[in-house]
């Protein structure tokens, strides 16, 4: 079976543990490497890659505020910010138990 290891991130030279977990979830895929970075620089590497996502201001439905959105808002459609969004999603949840 599989047993912890440690290894250090090429990136940054921390130490970081190589889970008996994620090691079968690695043979199961059929990697054969070992991760060469932690998991903070490979979050990191991956990001950089990325396009910086557009962000939409928009006015909240609910409290009036400022309202943040990853999407360009559509005229007559209703947006919150994230705190009302929240307190919606958790009246919903209660409303369906």
């Amino acid at each position: 079976m599989y047993e912890d290891k440690t290894l250090t991130c090429k990136e940054c030279g921390n130490e970081f543990i190589f889970s008996a977990g994620e090691q079968e979830f690695y043979a199961e895929k059929g990697f054969v490497n070992e991760p060469q970075r932690c998991k903070e620089c490979r979050i990191a590497r991956k990001n950089a890659t990325r396009p910086a996502r557009e962000m939409f201001t928009t006015v909240c439905a609910e409290c009036g505020g400022e309202a943040t959105i990853p999407f360009r808002p559509m005229e007559g459609k209703d947006y919150y910010c994230s705190e009302c969004f929240a307190k919606k999603k958790e009246a919903e949840a209660a409303d369906a138990e």
